[in-house]
């Protein structure tokens, strides 16, 4: 493990003046192909041995440290992490298997202090916290450009267009549980983690000249003091397709079947995806079936599922059937907040005015900042707002009611005198 030199030292931010980009690299100045890391690829910590060796070279380290994590999603139950790399200049680049090394509290503690850079944090920070790595402070790179303005902010996109390099993208949705990893996936992994740091402190600079910087550090803030999504509530009624599933008893089936599924891919550790497709639920709910030789007859339950397997999907189905009225689900989930935006100007037109008046104003603001709108002011936020305007619809007040909704404070800054107008009725 050795120290990284700093290749955006050498590749000043590839931008007209600074400011991000519209289309990326230009023909002329084509990006230079990242093929392999700097120090090769490090071998995978599989043993725990090998992870003392990587926690005490990594809390020797100095700086912020690079995070990536990779899940098998699509092919695994769930959302675990199968590989965590990690970059940071004193111990340089280190794959960490989580199925040999399932416990990396260690390694968090070890780098509690240290900012972490990630790139989509909350993507990762969810696989990450149920390994015990959790951090204390973070700099998420998509989020920074996003706030910076650049119309791409896949990993990818952002180091060939601030650094110049091409990353290779071959290897993004493999089942990563494979065991053994194949070399060109490592390294594919190892430089996920390469440019990091430098596409970091190249954003940090950015976000300076634009004057975001102090809003990215609330960002990130927020990011990490976050609590953990809470489960969610009837999950099943997320099935794809299940808009077209309309009557109660049907909604009992998507329900059956959503369930079943969910407990055989758990036992089978492998994607529910893989064991019924969400498009079979919905026709089975629509048809009802009333056994297995017309469930067989449905698209998704064809003549490669054998007799077992019908059996418990039909088994399924017949439970939904035989519950009494008062026991099936209702149509549409309890409502937490405002309707649908759609359904206001019947229910509230002078809601949806101020609705219309404040996405408005939000959207000329965000054009303006040159950010996206849902990163000035969460929708939902302004959706509730202008639900449930405070009696006091002054830029102050409007302030504290966007706070207390969860907004950053540089959010309620720049959006409380434009909405606190979209807000107060014509003639105050």
């Amino acid at each position: 493990m050795t120290d990284a030199h700093n290749p955006a030292a050498e590749t000043a931010l590839r931008t007209a003046g600074g400011a991000p980009p519209d289309a990326g690299v230009a023909a002329e100045d084509s990006p230079t192909p990242l093929l392999e890391p700097r120090e090769g690829i490090p071998p995978v910590v599989a043993d725990a041995e090998a992870l003392a060796a990587v926690v005490a070279a990594f809390a020797a380290g100095t700086g912020p440290v690079a995070v990536d994590a990779e899940r098998a999603s699509g092919y695994r139950y769930g959302q675990r992490a199968y590989l965590v790399q990690l970059r940071r200049e004193g111990a340089g680049s280190a794959l960490i298997d989580p199925v040999g090394c399932p416990d990396l509290t260690s390694l968090g503690d070890a780098l509690s202090d240290t900012e972490w850079i990630l790139h989509a944090a909350t993507q990762d920070l969810p696989c990450l916290r149920e390994i015990g790595m959790v951090p204390t402070r973070l700099f998420d790179t998509e989020l920074a450009g996003r706030l910076a303005g650049f119309p791409r902010v896949g990993l990818g996109a952002m180091v060939e267009s601030v650094l110049g390099y091409a990353l290779e993208k071959g290897h993004s949705a493999v089942d990563w549980s494979t065991r053994p990893l194949p070399e060109p996936w490592l390294r594919y992994a190892a430089l996920d983690v390469e440019l990091l740091i430098d596409l970091r402190d190249a954003l940090e600079k950015e976000l300076d000249r634009q004057g975001k910087l102090e809003w990215a550090r609330q960002e990130f803030d927020a990011i990490a003091t976050a609590p953990p999504p809470a489960p969610r509530k009837d999950p099943w009624r997320r099935t794809s397709g299940m808009h077209k599933v309309r009557r109660r008893r049907q909604m009992a089936v998507v329900r059956e079947l959503w369930t079943t599924r969910d407990r055989i891919a758990q036992r089978r550790d492998v994607s529910p995806g893989k064991v019924l497709g969400d498009a079979a639920i919905v026709e089975a709910a629509l048809a009802v079936p009333p056994n297995t030789h017309a469930l067989a007859g449905l698209n998704g339950f064809g003549h490669r599922m054998g007799r077992r397997q019908l059996e418990q999907w039909q088994a399924a189905i017949d439970r939904a059937r035989a519950l009494p009225d008062v026991e099936l689900p209702q149509p549409g989930q309890p409502m937490t907040g405002p309707p649908p935006p759609r359904a206001w100007a019947d229910k509230d037109p002078a809601a949806a005015a101020r609705l219309s008046a404040a996405r408005t104003a939000v959207s000329a603001l965000a054009e303006e900042l040159n950010l996206p709108q849902e990163n000035l002011i969460s929708p939902d936020t302004v959706r509730r707002i202008c639900w449930e305007p405070p009696a006091d619809t002054s830029p102050d007040a409007v302030a504290a009611a966007l706070s207390a909704l969860g907004a950053r404070p540089w959010q309620s800054t720049l959006t409380s005198v434009p909405l606190s107008r979209a807000l107060t009725p014509p003639g105050r």
